[in-house]
């Protein structure tokens, strides 16, 4: 037992120091003052009439008080001593609720992940255009017509057009990051085999082709899932815009670099180096990212702080609805009967379409009507894909700060989608009137950098209007683009042998992209829509 004695007595008896047992304590008086100091547990304290000690159910350690002050001193002490760590946690809200400056956003772990789903998205690219140019060389050596050629090129949609929505169901109810995995394994192997398919059969190789196709349909709704997860409303237009641009840079080092390594490892060169690049990839990804933000180890407890505020400052909440519905089969009946959903399909499907006009024949495009090599039409192709990337970024940093100053959502998305579209449908009408390569490129490079704003209208949408189905709604959307990407990407082969021009068939791509666009502005919303049938 502590008694309160003066501050030159010794607290405990000891026969050392004193021969004598020290005097018993004085009687304690509320109204003396003492400088002596009196340690007592805080349900002691409670018995006081006086206030109770804030916290003191919380934390069991004892506080000390003048013998013979009231609880009054001792309550000014608790609130001292515990007062810095509630000030800690006020200043850790405040700092959560404020906007991460450019240094704190590029820096932060969920840039981090939105990188990581980039570079795959890059290799999901590069290993699909690497036949856009290897196509040329295998038609000569097979003598395959323009018509065959475009079987071969839209045989990767085959496969594309089967997995998107099974693809968007499993990320829904295994997260991005397991599935995204699993594709990116999967389209590797598929990269890596290329070759030895294309000396067995042309069967083999469509075999591959279609594995190809299957495996890269869950990227896209793997980077939806994961972007809801990690970054607020404010910031995903430039998580998408970063992931993007990943993606057009893997067009444009997919056509760069496959002319240059056919020509030191052969034609199937390409194939080797891109197909090892993904495994590489996949055993970084499953070591060092989280598929939530609560579950990462490198995250800082202020980033965390600042991306769980933000969701609950939401109307609705991703990772909650997520656990409400993942486990649940998709409405598919009530997600069609609604025109927020068919606005979504449609824009996809156009731009599915122009995509793939573009990114396969292109090359082809270039050889035929300016008669440039193999080289120089892969980096006519090449260029405007770059511009893409860096534009995509722009776009989206420029959505973010149109929502942040006051404009409402729909209105922001209907503004991105419409330069999206009517940018490039008016830059293919300047291409089929070039009559230069350059030019040619400069009316490119337009088309499909203006194409990149559509990145920041139906492609974040998706997460807006259906954020607890937005990865089966986008294999919806993206199963509406991968059908019209097969007929446009066939249809120009039989177009340009059935009429002999590539212009007439950018120029009904230009007449498309408007129509979308005219019916994008008519039903798309920025809110989100109810599909479970309650209110």
């Amino acid at each position: 037992m502590e008694f309160a004695l003066a501050p030159n007595r010794s607290l405990r008896y000891s026969p050392f120091q004193n021969p004598k047992p020290p005097p018993p304590p004085p009687a304690f008086n509320p109204q003396r003052p003492s400088n002596a100091k009196l340690f007592l547990p805080h349900n002691c304290l409670n018995r006081l009439p006086s206030p109770r000690i804030h916290g003191a159910s919380r934390i069991g350690t004892r506080v000390p008080v003048r013998a013979g002050g009231s609880a009054r001193h001792a309550q000014s002490f608790s609130s001292s001593s515990f007062s810095g760590a509630g000030d800690r946690e006020e200043e850790e809200e405040a700092a959560a609720a404020r906007e991460p400056s450019f240094v704190e956003f590029i820096t932060s772990e969920r840039v981090k992940v939105v990188a990581m789903i980039a570079l795959a998205l890059a290799l999901c690219n590069a290993d699909r255009v690497v036949m856009s140019v290897a196509i040329v060389p295998l038609s000569i050596a097979n003598g395959w017509r323009q018509s065959f050629a475009g079987v071969v090129q839209s045989s990767f949609l085959w496969g594309y057009l089967i997995s998107p929505i099974a693809g968007g169901t499993l990320v829904d109810y295994y997260g991005g990051k397991v599935v995204m995995a699993w594709g990116v394994a999967l389209w590797s192997l598929a990269t890596l085999l290329t070759p030895w398919a294309a000396e067995t059969s042309i069967w083999a190789l469509l075999a591959m082709r279609v594995l190809l196709g299957m495996a890269e349909g869950v990227a896209l709704p793997c980077m939806n899932n994961m972007i809801a997860r990690w970054f607020p409303q404010t910031e995903r237009s430039r998580a998408v815009g970063l992931a993007m641009a990943g993606f057009q840079l893997g067009s444009a080092v997919g056509l760069t670099l496959s002319p240059i390594l056919m020509s030191q490892g052969g034609l199937f060169g390409p194939f080797v180096i891109f197909g090892l690049s993904g495994f590489l990839w996949v055993l970084v990804w499953i070591s060092a990212t989280s598929s939530t933000p609560d579950r990462s180890h490198q995250i800082s407890r202020y980033e965390l702080k600042y991306i769980q505020s933000q969701s609950r400052r939401q109307q609705s909440s991703v990772i909650q609805n997520k656990s409400k519905t993942a486990k649940v089969i998709p409405p598919f009946r009530r997600l069609l009967s609604k025109l927020p959903t068919w606005s979504v399909i449609v824009a996809n499907a156009m731009h599915s379409w122009g995509f793939f006009v573009i990114l396969s024949w292109m090359p082809i495009y270039f050889k035929t009507i300016y008669h440039v090599d193999l080289r120089q039409a892969a980096w006519f192709s090449a260029v405007p894909w770059s511009m893409m990337a860096f534009v995509g970024y722009f776009a989206g940093v420029l959505s973010d700060m149109l929502i942040q100053r006051g404009i409402t959502v729909t209105l922001t998305r209907k503004i991105m989608q419409s330069i999206g579209f009517v940018g490039p449908g008016i830059a293919l009408i300047g291409l089929t009137m070039a009559k230069r390569p350059s030019m040619a490129s400069a009316w490119l490079t337009l088309a499909v950098g203006l194409k990149s704003f559509s990145h920041c209208g139906f492609l974040v949408n998706l997460q807006e209007i259906a954020p607890q189905y937005s990865g089966v709604l986008h294999g919806m959307s993206n199963t509406a683009g991968t059908f019209a990407a097969i007929v446009g990407t066939v249809g120009a082969g039989f177009f340009v042998e059935l009429v002999g021009s590539f212009q007439g068939f950018l120029l009904l791509t230009s007449f498309l992209y408007i129509c979308a666009a005219l019916f994008w502005n008519a039903f798309s919303t920025g809110e989100r829509v109810n599909f479970d049938g309650t209110e």
